[in-house]
C-alpha cells in the first residue's frame, strides 16, 4: 500500500503532534479516505524525511504524530539555477513541476522583452504562491526533501548582473556550442526565454556583458516549455545524478 507523502510548513521532531491545514486534511480524509493509525511520510524542507501516523480524523482537521526523522539526501551534486521567461497558461506550471523533478536548485521567473504575461502587485504575489505550491507538490511526488528555492520574479536586466554561477548558459538555437564542449562546472545557470525566445539584444547583453555562453541543444527549435526540461536533463546526465 502506497504511503502518502506531504510537505508541512511546520517544525517537525519525533514526538510532536501536528494539526494539518484544511486542504491537506481534506485530501487525506475525503480523497484518500485514510483513518487513524495509517502511516505517512512528511517533510518540511530541512533535509529530513519523517515517519508519522494519523492520530485523529474528524470533519474539520486531521492530526498526526511524528514518530522519527532521518537525513535522506536526494539532491543533485550539481547546483542548477533555472532563469526562465514567464510564459502563458499552464506552460510555466509544467516547467516548474518538471524542473523540480529533475533536481533544479533555484528558479527565477523573468520578465523579458517578449514576455506577454503582465503580472504585478497582488496578482503577481498570488502567482508566486501558486508556483511555490507547484514545486512543493512536485517534491511530494518525486521524494525530494529540500524544495527548490523560488526567487522573486524580476526583470532580466536586474537578474543578469546578480548571477554568480560557475557556468552561465543562455539557450540559443543559432549557436554551435554544445554541452560536451564545456568543462565540468560546480554550478550552472540555464537562461531560457518565454514564447518567442529571448531577443537578440538580451542574448547579446548576456553574452558580451555578463559572460554567458550561448548553447544549442540540437538542430531543432524547442518550445519554451520543452527547452528548459531538455537542458536540465542534459546537464544532469553529464554532470549531475541522472544515469
Amino acid at each position: 500500500m502506497r504511503v502518502p507523502r506531504l510537505y508541512l510548513n511546520a517544525q517537525l521532531n519525533a514526538g510532536l503532534s501536528v494539526s494539518l491545514d484544511e486542504p491537506q486534511s481534506h485530501y487525506l480524509n475525503k480523497v484518500l479516505r485514510m483513518e487513524a493509525g495509517r502511516e505517512l511520510q512528511v517533510f518540511n524542507g530541512d533535509g529530513k524525511e519523517y515517519r508519522a501516523t494519523i492520530t485523529k480524523v474528524d470533519k474539520r482537521a486531521v492530526e498526526i504524530a511524528v514518530l522519527s526523522g532521518a537525513e535522506i539526501n536526494r539532491e543533485s551534486p550539481l547546483h542548477t539555477h533555472l532563469a526562465i521567461g514567464i510564459s502563458r497558461g499552464e506552460r510555466m506550471d509544467w516547467v516548474l513541476q518538471k524542473a523540480t523533478e529533475l533536481g533544479v536548485t533555484k528558479i527565477t521567473p523573468l520578465f523579458t522583452e517578449r514576455t506577454e504575461v503582465r503580472l504585478q502587485g497582488e496578482r503577481l504575489e498570488k502567482k508566486i504562491q501558486h508556483w511555490q505550491q507547484i514545486t512543493l507538490s512536485a517534491c511530494e511526488q518525486c521524494q525530494r526533501n529540500v524544495p527548490p528555492q523560488l526567487l522573486p520574479a524580476q526583470d532580466i536586466s536586474s537578474f543578469l548582473p546578480q548571477d554568480n554561477s560557475a557556468l552561465k548558459l543562455v539557450l540559443h538555437h543559432r549557436t554551435e556550442q554544445t554541452l560536451r564542449q564545456l568543462p565540468l562546472p560546480s554550478s550552472v545557470t540555464l537562461l531560457v526565454g518565454p514564447e518567442g525566445g529571448l531577443s537578440e539584444r538580451e542574448i547579446e547583453s548576456a553574452v558580451r556583458q555578463f559572460d554567458y555562453t550561448p548553447l544549442t541543444l540540437g538542430p531543432r527549435v524547442l518550445r519554451t516549455e520543452t527547452a528548459p526540461v531538455a537542458a536540465l536533463v542534459a546537464v544532469q546526465m553529464l554532470w549531475g545524478d541522472l544515469s
